[in-house]
């Protein structure tokens, strides 16, 4: 098994993925979002690049030029067909944030590695 140090990102990311609930206990969209934000707010602290370019690459790749932020840009993605409330998502409308959430992550992760652009 490889130590989490020895991780890349996108390997880092993936385990959070399968398994989001050992990170955050209940397994929500606002809950991973806010897990994120504290790994990109550490990455900054520590001069990593954490999720810096992601919001420009979610409107790029499929969201929405307005004012949300990049878990709204998410959801743009996920539910195409709108939302009432994203702290109260109905639990299939959870899981699928959270699913396409890491699989846009783990793409957006790749283009950064290859250095590929918006």
């Amino acid at each position: 098994m490889t130590r989490v140090n020895e991780m890349s990102e996108r390997e880092y990311f993936a385990g959070v993925g399968k398994r989001p609930g050992m990170f955050v206990g209940r397994a929500t969209f606002h809950a991973m979002t806010a897990f994120l934000t504290g790994y990109d707010q550490s990455s900054a602290r520590h001069g990593a690049p954490g999720l810096e370019g992601w919001h420009e690459w979610l409107v790029a790749h499929g969201g929405r030029d307005c004012t949300h932020g990049w878990p709204g840009q998410v959801l743009h993605i996920a539910l195409p067909e709108g939302w009432d409330n994203p702290w109260e998502l109905p639990p299939e409308h959870e899981a699928r944030a959270i699913e396409v959430l890491f699989r846009l992550l783990d793409e957006f992760l790749a283009d950064r590695e290859g250095g590929a652009e918006g």
